[in-house]
């Protein structure tokens, strides 16, 4: 038999404090009840798994209570809650350590969920600490790189040497890169190419202008699209990389967790993210290094 998840549940509200506890009981969890942050830190002699912490009490508030229990007892995770919820108190218990921040009345099947996930990271950090952005990014130096200036030529032929498979990061680059980053000139990522932006920059305008009646069937024949791909290509291959290129992808910290980086390429359709620490890019993180760590946990796992 499992052993249950003792939840430390604090909030002055005896109401909504007596509430949670009935359903959290009826769901497998122990509960434990402290009505203010005083009473909270006494409790922690019972070792809970995971502390369920309001904001706004009397006295201590949540903020100063959080900063107490990560005093004494670091790896334990706290989930706020708050009646009161804003941006900068969100910030403020993240930075304290927070594990997560739900608003109230927050859905008893979130709660539930962020129980299980905060004790469940808990012990797979305890087992095996979880590697972050930066331990499995592309460092800048390592990623193609071109200045905004540069003709889409140079950039074309970059990009193809950027398929070769090569040693970086102690790891064996299979998949390259797929695209370059675009730099100006101090040295600050602008932009990004990719071979979805040289396939749209190949696209004469007039095939997605109004058309004539019969522009349907022209375009079908092989008449027209005969010659097209080479003119075309031959025409960008003297613009300027910044004619051409997307804008820089969406950046993360170097210090986020994997999950986050795995929500926002998923969450913003992108195959990649620019990685920055003090407000610098210093490398990349894709979609394959995703998927690569994912085959590492997996084969760390049978093993070990």
């Amino acid at each position: 038999m499992h052993k249950k998840i003792k939840v430390l549940m604090v909030d002055d509200e005896i109401k909504f404090r007596e509430t949670t506890q009935k359903i959290l009981d009826r769901k497998g969890f122990q509960t434990i009840l402290a009505a203010d942050g005083k009473e909270a830190l006494e409790k922690l002699k019972d070792n809970p798994d995971v502390v369920i912490l309001d904001i706004k009490m009397p006295g201590m508030d949540g903020h100063v209570v959080l900063k107490e229990i990560k005093k004494q007892k670091p790896a334990l995770p706290v989930i706020m809650l708050t009646g009161h919820g804003a941006l900068p108190s969100a910030e403020e218990a993240y930075i304290s350590g927070a594990f997560d921040y739900l608003a109230k009345p927050c859905d008893i099947e979130l709660l539930t969920d962020r129980i299980e996930d905060a004790c469940h990271t808990k012990n797979a950090e305890r087992d095996r600490p979880e590697r972050m952005v930066n331990n499995v990014m592309v460092p800048l130096a390592e990623y193609t790189t071109i200045p905004e200036t540069a003709l889409v030529r140079e950039a074309i032929a970059k990009l193809r040497g950027s398929f070769f498979s090569r040693l970086t990061t102690s790891r064996l680059m299979e998949t390259g890169h797929r695209s370059v980053l675009v730099m100006d000139s101090r040295n600050h990522v602008i932009g990004i190419l990719t071979i979805a932006d040289l396939m749209e920059a190949i696209m004469p305008g007039y095939l997605s202008a109004p058309k004539p009646s019969m522009a349907d069937s022209i375009e079908f024949s092989p008449m027209f699209w005969t010659g097209m791909f080479t003119r075309e290509v031959e025409q960008i291959a003297e613009k300027q990389v910044h004619e051409v290129m997307s804008p820089a992808p969406m950046a993360i910290s170097a210090e986020a967790n994997l999950m986050e980086a795995a929500y926002m390429m998923i969450k913003s359709n992108l195959r990649r993210l620019v990685v920055t620490e003090g407000g610098k890019a210093i490398g990349v993180i894709r979609e394959q290094d995703l998927f690569f760590e994912m085959e590492r946990l997996l084969r760390d796992e049978i093993n070990p």
